[in-house]
């Protein structure tokens, strides 16, 4: 996509954007059906993000929300700034933030935040120490930790 607007740019075609309602959007392939509201014939496959292979903000609109799109030909049109979101992610090399209706996701290769706090909690409730009459078995306060945990799993997603 990035050598196709690279080689749009070249041309001189004129760029020019409208306001349009998302009909519908497909994930897989990170492209949007829309409805301008100027009555013009619906645009089909407008591009999401520009290359998601090598880093990049990818915002997936609502079905239904309003979005403004560029035309970079006749033929090419990108979806930039949603009234309202679906998903929003931004990559750069192999660090991932990503934050939805389900919570966030924060990943660096192939660790998450959301692992990394599970495992810590769960080495604080296992911990034991020795005392002067020998050592500890038992986690006084590990019903907290538990409450705690669980509140790592419903703001966090893996």
């Amino acid at each position: 996509m990035k050598d196709i607007i690279q080689a749009l740019a070249a041309t001189g075609d004129e760029i020019y954007a409208k306001i349009c309602e998302v009909l519908e959007v497909d994930g897989e392939n990170k492209t949007a059906n829309l409805r301008p509201l100027d009555g013009t014939a619906d645009i089909l496959d407008a591009y999401l993000v520009t290359d998601d292979a090598n880093g990049s903000m990818y915002l997936e609109p609502a079905k239904g929300s309003l979005v403004c799109v560029v035309f970079i030909s006749k033929q090419i049109a990108c979806v930039v700034n949603p009234s309202e979101l679906k998903q929003f992610r931004i990559k750069i090399k192999n660090v991932e933030f990503q934050m939805d209706q389900d919570g966030f996701l924060l990943k660096k290769e192939s660790e998450t935040l959301k692992k990394l706090m599970g495992d810590l909690i769960k080495e604080i409730r296992m911990m034991k120490f020795t005392t002067n009459t020998g050592s500890t078995i038992q986690l006084v306060n590990d019903p907290q930790f538990s409450l705690i945990e669980d509140r790592f799993k419903k703001f966090l997603k893996d």
